[in-house]
């Protein structure tokens, strides 16, 4: 959609705009694509925290990955994002961590005083470089 045919309409849109309102055509009337239009339309969706799914039939999507593209994440939402763990701190928090030659020795219906016993056991934990 960006041919000579559009190219010369963006053209014609913004001299006709210089002669209806006797002043230049905003920078958009000459040099904004109709495709431009669907990327702000996929972030406005998101931003509205309108469901993917939705998104991706308004947009006219088969393939997510696309959908994603067209409507990523905004800085806010993505602050917004990392404040909700810094909010979360209040509660309790699970950090597991990868050690080797560790094997799990609970049960994951394993009773209360088991997994005391277990959290009292020292794991062997080799010493970082």
């Amino acid at each position: 959609m960006n041919n000579t045919a559009w190219q010369n309409g963006r053209k014609r849109a913004a001299k006709k705009y210089k002669e209806r309102f006797g002043k230049e055509a905003f920078w958009g009337f000459e040099h904004l694509r109709i495709h431009d239009l669907k990327h702000t339309f996929g972030r406005r969706l998101r931003a509205a925290r309108v469901p993917f799914e939705t998104r991706q039939v308004l947009l006219g999507h088969k393939n997510g990955s696309i959908t994603t593209y067209y409507s990523a994440a905004e800085i806010g939402e993505l602050i917004e994002g990392v404040s909700r763990i810094d909010a979360s701190r209040s509660t309790p928090v699970l950090t597991t961590l990868r050690a080797p030659n560790v094997t799990a020795v609970a049960k994951p219906n394993a009773s209360a005083k088991a997994l005391q016993s277990v959290a009292g056991k020292k794991l062997g934990h080799p010493k970082v470089a």
